[in-house]
């Protein structure tokens, strides 16, 4: 159901909106973690590290995904808050046809070069093949992967957070069995479940378009409108589109890259260092999906507040989820501290009281930095919900710069501890970043709609 947030209550929108976002971000987690569990519990130690070890590729390739449909996104909120629905249609349109033409490049690319990236990474040689083939395949259905995430993050624009998250249920539940299948009775190994993974994301993306073809009127383009033409107005559209989406891509690839540096010296470590921190990871991603969940929500209600000028609702939006964060990052840090050396153990499968160690060391570590790890997913996607791209990428270059200081510094000091620190300075040094960048970027916002854009004073909350 498509949801108007520039009326009522702004927390109950945002509750409302936050809780199918936590559940399907908890399941978009059990979606890839299902992999992992799966190939650990069934193919061994080396089979998991093998996804493990090329882990930040898949991640990295999915971020650049994600930025760049859900800045596409952005622009279809503000238009859709605007009271602008042709403009919707538009940039929906846009969308595709932008999304379609990235997503065939970036798998050119990426099959060109994964083998010297691999290689870089220095991805062991026991576990290579099967890490290059579950990669490769995840490259190759790159488009299914896209179409997902555009029609999803479209959906969530509009106010609708529940209907992507009953298709990735299904998704994550197909997954599964379609992984279980592939590895136990087909017996594919590692590249069956990348496979597994595709074929589910698919499903999803027939069931996203079947629902918004008849429950979405809005979004019922006709064939006719999709025959645009490559004018000046076509090429503006992309632009505005450009102007968020890439930059967007942009602090998403930059996260992905840190975490490909610091997985490239974990990698040196071996398989045990390798398969605790990929686990330890996966926990944690999942710990902090209350607080992300929040942050997602915050997005969609600032742009479309923004696209309706109402700046005071933004204001108090920020505000309270900023608070709600704080809570969470607590509660979470005192559940990872007391039980996440257990579930750890259950997830990985096995009784090596080395990998569970070093796992749980890891754990001990970063929890304490969850207070600032909370702010940053609020004021990012509140910047980010309004259009601006400038600090959030600022605090995502600090965050390279910080993660690279930790994983090549620190390592060589400390040993496998030291990549242990990447996370939480990265946080501490984005989250100053972004709180600063929020609040000079709302005065300048509001000087420039205030008095060069609309020139009427009286339009503005």
């Amino acid at each position: 159901m498509i949801i108007d947030m520039t009326k009522g209550d702004p927390l109950k929108h945002i509750l409302v909106f936050s809780v199918p976002l936590l559940i399907g971000n908890i399941f978009q987690q059990l979606y890839n973690i299902a992999d992992l569990v799966i190939v650990g519990r069934t193919l061994g130690v080396e089979s998991f590290a093998a996804v493990g070890a090329v882990a930040p590729v898949f991640f990295l390739i999915t971020f650049i995904i994600v930025g760049l449909t859900n800045g596409f996104a952005v622009i279809t909120g503000q238009r859709y808050g605007a009271k602008d629905i042709n403009g919707v249609r538009n940039s929906v349109i846009v969308s595709t046809i932008l999304s379609t033409i990235v997503t065939l490049a970036f798998s050119v690319v990426c099959t060109l070069f994964l083998n010297p990236i691999l290689k870089w990474m220095n991805v062991p040689a026991n576990i290579y093949h099967n890490a290059f083939w579950y990669v490769e395949i995840i490259i190759i259905g790159l488009i299914i992967t896209t179409m997902y995430n555009m029609i999803s993050s479209i959906i969530r624009a509009l106010g609708d957070s529940k209907t992507p998250l009953y298709f990735l249920i299904v998704a994550s539940l197909a997954n599964i069995i379609l992984a279980l299948i592939f590895i136990l009775i087909f017996h594919m190994g590692v590249p069956g479940s990348a496979i597994a993974v595709l074929l589910s994301q698919g499903i999803s993306v027939l069931l996203c378009l079947i629902y918004v073809r008849y429950k979405m009127p809005v979004l019922r383009i006709s064939r006719k409108e999709w025959l645009i033409k490559f004018d000046k107005d076509f090429f503006e559209s992309a632009f505005e589109h450009l102007r968020v989406g890439v930059p967007m891509a942009i602090q998403f690839s930059i996260i992905g890259v840190s975490v490909l540096v610091i997985q490239s010296v974990c990698n040196s470590f071996g398989s045990n260092v390798i398969a605790a921190f990929t686990a330890a990871l996966r926990i944690e991603q999942i710990a902090t999906m209350p607080m992300m969940s929040f942050g997602v929500a915050l997005a969609a209600y600032v742009a479309q507040n923004f696209g309706a000028i109402k700046f005071k609702r933004i204001r108090l939006g920020v505000i309270q989820t900023s608070v709600i964060n704080i809570v969470l990052s607590i509660i979470m840090a005192f559940v990872m501290r007391i039980w996440g050396t257990n579930i750890i153990g259950a997830f990985i499968g096995t009784k090596s009281k080395e990998i569970i160690d070093i796992a749980h060391n890891y754990l001990l570590i970063s929890t304490i930095f969850y207070f600032f790890l909370g702010q940053i997913f609020i004021y990012r996607n509140a910047l980010q919900g309004m259009g601006e791209t400038i600090f959030p990428l600022l605090a995502c270059s600090a965050e390279l710069v910080m993660r690279i200081f930790a994983a090549v510094y620190l390592a060589m000091k400390f040993g496998y501890v030291g990549i242990f620190y990447a996370g939480p300075i990265a946080w501490i040094s984005a989250s100053a970043i972004m709180f600063f960048g929020y609040f000079g970027s709302m005065k300048h916002i509001i000087y420039k709609v205030k008095y060069k854009i609309h020139n009427d004073i009286t339009n503005i909350e």
